[in-house]
């Protein structure tokens, strides 16, 4: 009898052990006890890349800081859809898609930050995060989530290389912000790899996961109400309706039957009783029916003020590290930058009728979103860029090696004689000529041909237009005659 009290014993403490660690719900995730594997992996996926990025993003502060504020949320809510797959049965599509709309909704703060704060000194860092975040819906990426979250990676990559290039030789502290934010896309990776491999694992034996906040209820949960009683069935036998049997039939098609004879009961309206041929009648009292009025078409609500006017943004010209910048200009003429250096950059954004004038040698030149802006500039080592410009004018006084034109309607370019070695790409553009200086002095107009890429080269005062286009294979599709010169 001992030894039967003792094993009782020692099994009412075992049991107390395993209650314990279930939990009430009888689930891992569902109670206050331990978690999924996979959910403790991605804590400490949290714990480390994200912390080590979460801190040194805390140090950069401004927008950067900001932006790690709205990625910690992004990881929280992945976190809660990862405990609710781990204690439940994946579900149809639609309540699939409820779970997915936290991570989704932070996504798009995310990157709705980055477009609203393009003049930011950290925008190169906000870029980064902002096209690499949808890599957290790795989870909907079935049955290749682990390369999509690499090609998420790479489309960063982009621009932390840019940060890289700006800051390391200024602040370290930047590069290891690149190194911790990379790293936590490398992790991931490897943490999907290990237990996500083909997909985000559900789990086989609990309830079907459900769109509610809450986990699924325990076996131990109220029932459902039972359904509310069925409606009475109808009484096609009854005489409530407009047909109470075959006499009312028979009487409805003998009326019908009549002819011309059944208006004979009708009877007849006199002058004097007619409202639009008695005054009198219309006179007193009484609304007067008329005949429906034909549809018109409601008139268009007038529309908000248009958000140009409501944000407007002060016009800039300024030196920022080695980048002047010349945004949100409106009808400046006479914008010069004189004081330049070899190794300082000129970006201009969304500048319309204005003219700018660029003094010096440089290293490069982009034109970004601007209207009828005119820019005449001396020397440039790099590339002039022309990115989303309308009916723009470039000349160059001096030397350009190479002229860049992307997707832009209306771009004139004049050369001097020191730069007809110049190559000049375009690709999405239209309306473009290039007007090289002829024996006379005066400027010769060049059309260039709207095609994927054009390339344009001007050798020892002989003129070749050699135009190049995709067709499988890049390859020369044939010269023509420029200037009523033949070309051998």
């Amino acid at each position: 009898m001992a030894e039967l009290a003792s094993l009782v014993q020692r099994l009412e403490v075992a049991v107390t052990r395993l209650e314990a660690v279930s939990g009430p719900g009888g689930g891992g995730a569902g109670g206050s006890g331990a978690v999924s594997a996979y959910v403790e992996a991605y804590d400490a996926l949290v714990s480390g890349p994200v912390g080590e990025y979460m801190s040194l993003s805390k140090k950069i502060g401004g927008d950067v800081q900001k932006h790690a504020d709205m990625m910690q949320r992004a990881f929280s809510a992945e976190r809660q859809l990862l405990l609710k797959a781990s204690s439940s049965q994946k579900p149809a599509e639609s309540v699939l898609t409820s779970l997915l709309a936290p991570v989704s909704k932070v996504i798009q703060e995310v990157q709705s930050f980055r477009e609203t704060n393009r003049s930011s000194p950290l925008f190169n860092h906000l870029s980064a995060v902002s096209e690499s975040v949808p890599a957290l819906g790795w989870v909907a990426m079935a049955p290749k989530p682990g390369p999509y979250v690499k090609e998420m990676q790479d489309a960063a990559t982009f621009y932390t290389n840019r940060v890289l290039k700006d800051y390391k030789e200024k602040d370290k502290m930047h590069v290891d912000w690149v190194k911790a934010y990379l790293s936590i896309w490398t992790e991931l990776q490897n943490y999907i790899k290990q237990h996500h491999t083909t997909g985000l694992t559900w789990s086989k034996t609990g309830p079907v996961a459900s769109a509610g906040p809450a986990g699924p209820a325990g076996p131990g949960g109220p029932a459902p109400p039972p359904p509310g009683p069925p409606p009475p069935p109808m009484d096609f036998g009854g005489s409530s309706g407009g047909d109470s049997g075959p006499d009312t039939r028979n009487a409805l098609f003998a009326s019908i039957n009549k002819g011309s004879a059944i208006t004979k009961g009708l009877k007849h309206v006199s002058d004097d009783q007619k409202t639009h041929k008695n005054p009198a009648l219309r006179a007193q009292g009484g609304p007067i029916h008329s005949s429906p009025k034909p549809f018109t078409p409601p008139a268009p609500r007038p529309t908000a003020a248009a958000p140009a006017t409501a944000r407007k943004l002060p016009p800039v010209l300024e030196l920022d590290g080695k980048k002047w910048k010349v945004e949100n200009q409106e009808g400046a003429q006479g914008l010069v930058i004189d004081d330049t250096e070899l190794k300082q950059v000129v970006y201009a954004f969304k500048c319309n009728n204005s003219t700018l004038q660029v003094k010096g040698k440089i290293n490069s030149i982009t034109i970004d979103n601007c209207k009828k802006l005119g820019l005449v500039f001396d020397d440039v080592v790099g590339i002039v860029e022309v990115i989303n410009c309308r009916d723009v004018k470039v000349q160059v006084m001096g030397k350009v090696p190479t002229i860049s034109i992307n997707k832009t309607d209306g771009c004139h370019v004049y050369l001097s004689k020191d730069s007809l070695s110049c190559e000049i790409v375009s690709a999405k553009s239209s309306e473009m000529n290039v007007l090289v200086p002829g024996s006379d002095g005066e400027f010769v107009s060049v059309c260039v041909c709207v095609c994927v890429c054009v390339c344009v080269c001007v050798y020892g005062g002989v003129y070749t237009w050699t135009v190049w286009k995709v067709m499988g294979l890049i390859h020369k599709a044939g010269l023509v005659t420029c200037f009523g010169k033949p070309i051998d």
